[in-house]
């Protein structure tokens, strides 16, 4: 799943609603300006029971964050809130527990979102 002019911008909320495969390791919500260049790679990984977070600039992943907050599993529907502030992303988990992830480099405007793995969208809404 993937957008090319998503149009998010400091002050906006993403809602993502999906299924999470039975059968799968992980998936990730990738926003930024492109697949190569990435503000937020928001990356859960049941095999390693972590939330892994993560940018990526030409091509090149940076430092991860990892948060060993897992409060959903594996064949369950979830909703994420994915707040874009001017310093960081707001992730919202299904229990109300927050992830935060800094801006690194600065993004002003969100115009990628990509969905991969394990996770069958079925709304979202900016």
């Amino acid at each position: 799943f993937e957008i090319l002019n998503l149009d998010m911008k400091p002050g906006n909320t993403l809602k993502v609603k999906g299924k999470i495969s039975a059968d799968t390791n992980g998936f990730s919500i990738n926003l930024g300006s492109s697949s190569k260049d990435l503000a937020l790679h928001f990356n859960p990984r049941f095999n390693e029971s972590v939330i892994v977070c993560n940018s990526k600039s030409c091509n090149v992943w940076q430092k991860e964050h990892r948060d060993s907050h897992l409060p959903f599993f594996r064949g369950c529907t979830v909703k994420f809130l994915i707040e874009m502030l001017t310093d960081k992303f707001r992730v919202k988990l299904p229990d109300g527990h927050e992830v935060c992830f800094s801006n690194r480099h600065s993004y002003r405007k969100i115009n990628y979102m990509s969905i991969m793995g394990g996770f069958k969208i079925t709304s979202f809404k900016l």
